[in-house]
């Protein structure tokens, strides 16, 4: 191929910069490239691997064939780069070795010089008001540089006769990309990340940038100043100043949020290390569903150079190139941020960022994403400023918990340890979750708020007023932390698109209509269990029971109970456990809005299973009274039906939250990732006045029938599992028959409960069976006429009593169709 224009050779063409250089050097040479696949675009491309010597030496020579043997400039981009801080083998294998290969290949042309595309942190850092020259010292810090380093010292070692120059680049960036450490700091600000309001280091310190197309002149201008240069020449390459990274946080705040102070904190490095290593070894059991593939950036070696800062010394750039930057980082910011909000989707991409998953939720849904994020940050920043009341509350709670013990009198020096720091990190936590993109730290505060309600039972603490303040404290911490506005957690989408009531149903299951039966009632439990909780802790010396005397002992039937072997087995009191499970049945009632159902999937989960199953559990515990124990807690009994009607309230709404998920996992969304934050449903629904400002009567209606009813069958078979769970005192039934009617009568207020829930209609049919064993069981445990009357006549009843299915008011999408 016969041209008159010197001849570049550009390893490592095929990427991003190699091709760049190809086009800006194709106006006056002849451009050439290697790299691990050939071909042909808009210059010849030879098939080289850097790590073969064979492949690089016909490579070469394909060169020289074709192109002749002599070499204006050889601009050497190969290598490999991540930023995992691991020595990775290609490191050695690519970029040192690969340098000495290439070097030994060339000693057969005639090369006028040799370009090292290296970079300013193979030399140690300077000080905040200092600048590097090519003079400071090489000191690398870690994989990546060092193994650039390396390579330089091959080239010093094997280049021969061949001139060198070794470019010193700073991090590149452009209007619309930039590298990783500055696109990453750029998408958490975006995304409002909890790490992009931390930091490590002194705020003050940067590193100097270069802007694509400064990089790009300083390379030509490097070919076409080869004749001039030294043989052996290092030069810096970029931006003499540095932005600090406190800067640049507010600038990237102001520029994206409207904020012209991001609230950076400074970590302690400890804490930073621990956390980065933390998140490094999660990663490889974190599910893809949760973070698609967003491994954590920040590692624990760059926590140990949070401190490094490198503004440069430009002038031998300036002496032998005549070149200075004609572009700076903080005029090209607005761009790069504008192209951000122009294409987020883009700009993730061309920045090999990782996007949020919101991000791709929105594209699958048709929605405007940019849009989507300024709706959500409005609203969320509204209705956090608005609510921020409540964490000046908890800092007060907080120094309120510390300052107890004194004043309660309080003995026990683990409890008092325990509400002192507790009461510190409360403090703590609620001060960060002042800022709102540190929201997450109102999580942190409300499991402090669970320990305070938990540490009491589990110390047994003999005080009084220190149970009674940690159980309101505690409690009031949790709430406050979480039950107000914003919502916590939920992703954008979730918070802003989709329905109210679920498709295809008559009501919202989430209403607060539908919430508050089930909270009043486990304010009926609460009250009870902290009584019962009082006697077992030694803090009242009896227990109100008006029914059942008990033992030949002075305890009445309830103190039996609750100091039963079944109690004591507990490590800690089980009235205790059972007020404690109360707590936070009124909590999980609470949090959220009326969208919760959809929007925090995994909070109704938890709300369904600490009602449904432990309603069971208590039914059981009352089961085992007369059973095990021979005698009833008339207080027991009424926290046990307290729990036992919070069972068909809570139906709807679980039943609700599983048909949400079903469908978005049919409509290819992560079950793990909308279980965890959310996501929008199918249809819409128009605005509808606050459900409070109608009628009172209309409002109790809601209340009391909001998807549950009691049909004539299954009031009459409820009163019958009443009658047998006293059999023992209405028939004087004895031994296994008494145990037997006790049992089923249970287990039949258990079942129509259930089936009080027009969701869980079906489950009446339960009542058939337990009739049926009512007609076996007088004559497996030979009771007398009237028992074995009682016995038949209830069994027969109830079999014919679990026939009708009732009227079923509401609309529940498909499942109307399973109500049989």
């Amino acid at each position: 191929m016969a041209s008159d224009r010197p001849l570049v050779l550009i390893t490592g063409a095929a990427g991003n910069l190699g091709q760049a250089l190809a086009e800006a050097l194709s106006d006056a040479y002849r451009v050439v490239g290697l790299d691990l696949k050939g071909g042909r675009g808009d210059f010849p491309l030879i098939e080289a691997d850097m790590t073969s010597d064979e492949s690089v030496e016909a490579a070469l020579g394909q060169v020289r064939e074709r192109f002749g043997g002599r070499i204006a400039s050889v601009l050497h981009l190969a290598a490999y780069f991540d930023f995992t801080g691991e020595a990775h083998p290609l490191y050695e294998k690519l970029n040192v070795e690969g340098t000495r290969r290439l070097l030994r290949a060339l000693q057969g042309f005639e090369v006028e010089q040799l370009v090292y595309s290296g970079t300013i942190l193979v030399h140690a850092p300077c000080r905040p008001g200092e600048r590097i020259d090519e003079d400071q010292p090489i000191a690398p810090k870690w994989a990546y540089p060092k193994s650039k380093a390396a390579a330089e010292a091959v080239i010093r070692e094997e280049h021969g006769a061949i001139p060198y120059v070794l470019l010193h680049l700073a991090g590149v960036y452009d209007e619309t990309s930039a590298v990783p450490t500055l696109s990453q700091q750029i998408a958490r600000i975006y995304e409002r990340d909890v790490q992009s309001y931390l930091y490590s280091g002194d705020p003050s310190v940067g590193q100097s940038m270069l802007h694509r197309a400064d990089m790009i002149d300083a390379f030509r201008r490097t070919v076409d100043r080869r004749g001039q240069l030294p043989p052996e020449a290092v030069i810096l390459v970029g931006e003499p100043d540095a932005m600090g990274y406190g800067e640049l946080q507010d600038e990237l705040g102001r520029l994206i949020h409207g904020e012209e102070n991001w609230a950076t904190l400074k970590v302690a490095k400890p804490l930073a290390k621990a956390g980065a290593w933390a998140q490094e070894k999660l990663e490889p059991v974190i599910p893809d569903a949760i973070d698609q593939g967003r491994a954590p950036f920040v590692r624990p070696f760059m926590v140990e150079m949070a401190d490094d800062h490198y503004a440069l010394d430009v002038r031998r750039a300036e002496a032998l190139l005549g070149w200075r930057p004609r572009h700076d980082l903080r005029s090209t910011l607005p761009k790069l941020v504008e192209a951000l909000k122009a294409d987020p989707a883009g700009w993730y991409k061309a920045n090999a960022v990782p996007p949020p998953p919101w991000l791709a939720e929105a594209k699958q849904e048709a929605l405007d994403p940019e849009a989507l994020r300024s709706r959500h940050e409005a609203r969320f920043g509204r209705e956090h400023e608005e609510g921020r009341w409540a964490q000046f509350v908890n800092i007060a709670l907080g120094a309120w918990l510390a300052a107890s013990p004194p004043l309660v009198g309080l003995e026990d020096a683990r409890l008092a340890a325990s509400e002192v720091v507790c009461g510190l990190l409360v403090m703590a936590l609620s001060a960060l979750a002042l800022a709102r993109g540190l929201w997450i730290a109102r999580w942190g505060a409300a499991a402090v708020g669970l320990w305070v309600l938990f540490a009491p039972l589990l110390f047994w603490t003999p005080s009084a007023a220190a149970y009674l303040n940690d159980t309101l404290v505690g409690g009031l911490i949790i709430a406050f932390a979480v039950c107000l506005k914003p919502e916590p957690g939920p992703s954008p989408i979730a918070a802003l698109e989709g329905p109210a009531t679920p498709p295809g149903w008559s009501y919202n299951p989430s209403d607060w209509t539908q919430r508050l039966p089930i909270i009043a009632l486990a304010v009926v439990g609460l009250l009870i269990s902290r009584y019962l909780t009082a006697y077992q802790l030694g803090h009242i010396e009896g227990v109100w029971e008006p029914f059942f005397a008990g033992g030949p002992d002075p305890q009445n039937g309830t103190e039996e109970i609750i100091t039963s072997s079944v109690s004591e087995a507990w490590p800690v009191p089980d009235a205790g456990v059972g007020a404690l499970t109360y707590l936070l049945e009124i909590v999980t009632g609470v949090i959220g809005t009326r969208r919760r159902w959809r929007t925090m999937p995994w909070l109704v989960l938890l709300f369904g299973l600490m009602i449904a199953p432990l309603g069971v559990v208590s039914i059981t515990f009352i089961v085992i009274q007369p059973i095990v124990i021979g005698t009833w807690c008339t207080l027991c009994l009424i926290a046990a039906a307290a729990m036992l009607v919070q069972i068909p309230y809570s139906l709807d709404e679980l039943l609700a939250t599983i048909q949400f998920l079903r469908r978005r996992r049919r409509a290819g969304h992560s079950l793990l990732r909308v279980l965890l934050v959310g996501d929008t449903d199918e249809g819409a629904e128009p605005p509808r006045p606050d459900e409070f400002s109608r009628p009172v009567r209309q409002v109790m209606a809601d209340m009391v029938g909001g998807g549950v009813s009691l049909p004539w069958n299954l009031a009459l078979a409820a009163l019958i599992g009443v009658w047998l769970m006293f059999t023992r005192l209405t028939l004087g039934a004895e031994g296994g028959m008494a145990d037997a009617d006790h049992l089923i009568g249970a287990l039949v207020l258990t079942v129509v409960a259930i089936a009080c829930a027009e969701v869980a209609r079906p489950a009446r049919l339960l009542i058939a069976p337990l009739g049926a064993a009512l007609l076996v069981t007088p004559f497996v445990f030979g009771a007398g006429a009237a028992a074995m009357i009682a016995s038949l006549v209830c069994g027969l009843a109830l079999i014919g009593l679990a026939a009708p299915r009732g009227r079923i008011v509401g609309r529940y999408g498909g499942w109307n169709r399973r109500l049989v």
